[in-house]
């Protein structure tokens, strides 16, 4: 499939973009899952960047938030820090993340979906492990887990361990030449679909917001298809700001969001510090459309 840079849309957007108010950054990492940044060292890094409303959304774990709290109240200047928590989903064979923003972080239900997406995830990682040392790459989920150490272990791990053993120039080479589809260690998601997710998180008081949606690499059809059937499924909102994007990219999820009347969120995806991706780098807030936190669904949490 196409790339959705093509996306043209009769319903255009095009209003300037403003300065928020609030500088929000609602899409980040840490080691709690495949981010190489502590949950304290993470917010530490946001209050310095002057982030004032901040998530951490690792992959199908919350066990980052107690640390990630306990330093932000610790601080002089704590800033407003929301639960948050990436659900992997599975839709017409593709793996597309649901971002769940401001729930009660302790809801037993929840709890227990996200146990069960961790030992899916890890039926995964085995299975990968195993492609690559049948392709000659020998102790790649060996050293993955190392670098997980408590945490899930991700595609992202198996990037860094190859990237670092000299399998690839870097990361996103990695999963070029071997973790994307049809590569050899691509193994097809397990996941649930998305209608289960959303409605977990609805129960846990939070909202649902589909994750950088331009990142699938489809065409501007299929990105019409996701958006739409995610909001029938339930979907409160979704990524219209990303840390990385065109301003055309950024201008056709706007139009996107407004068309199936889903509120707009906005985040950097931060794994570790690099070049390219920082937290609440180049996260400004387009003119006219209603965010996330501006929802009447978003409760106040200790």
């Amino acid at each position: 499939m196409r790339d959705s840079s093509a996306f043209i849309n009769k319903f255009t957007y095009n209003s300037p973009m403003n300065t928020q108010s609030i500088l929000a950054d609602l899409h980040s990492h840490t080691t709690a899952s495949d981010g190489q940044l502590t949950p304290s060292e993470l917010v530490a890094r946001a209050l310095g960047k002057g982030v004032q409303l901040f998530a951490i959304t690792d992959h199908d774990t919350v066990a980052g938030l107690p640390e990630a709290r306990a330093f932000n109240l610790s601080q002089a200047k704590p800033l407003k820090l929301i639960s948050g928590v990436e659900i992997s989903t599975r839709w017409n064979s593709y793996d597309i993340h649901i971002v769940a923003l401001n729930f009660d972080a302790d809801n037993p239900a929840l709890l227990a979906f996200l146990e069960n997406q961790r030992e899916l995830r890890e039926l995964r990682a085995q299975e990968i492990g195993h492609r690559l040392a049948k392709a000659g790459i020998e102790g790649a989920y060996e050293g993955a887990k190392a670098l997980a150490g408590e945490a899930a272990l991700s595609r992202g791990h198996y990037a860094r361990w190859m990237a670092e053993n000299g399998h690839a120039v870097d990361m996103p080479s990695v999963f070029k030449r071997y973790l994307a589809r049809g590569k050899t260690g691509y193994v097809p998601n397990n996941w649930g679909d998305m209608a289960s997710a959303i409605d977990i998180i609805h129960n846990a008081g939070g909202l649902a917001v589909l994750a950088h949606p331009s990142g699938y690499k489809l065409s501007a059809k299929w990105l019409k298809r996701l958006v739409r059937e995610y909001k029938e499924a339930g979907g409160d909102a979704m990524e219209v700001v990303l840390g990385q994007q065109t301003l055309d990219d950024r201008a056709n999820l706007v139009a996107l969001s407004l068309q199936n009347q889903l509120l707009a969120s906005i985040g950097s995806d931060f794994h570790f510090p690099s070049n390219w991706i920082e937290l609440g780098k180049n996260l400004y807030q387009p003119q006219g459309i209603d965010w996330v936190w501006q929802s009447e669904s978003w409760v106040e949490r200790p």
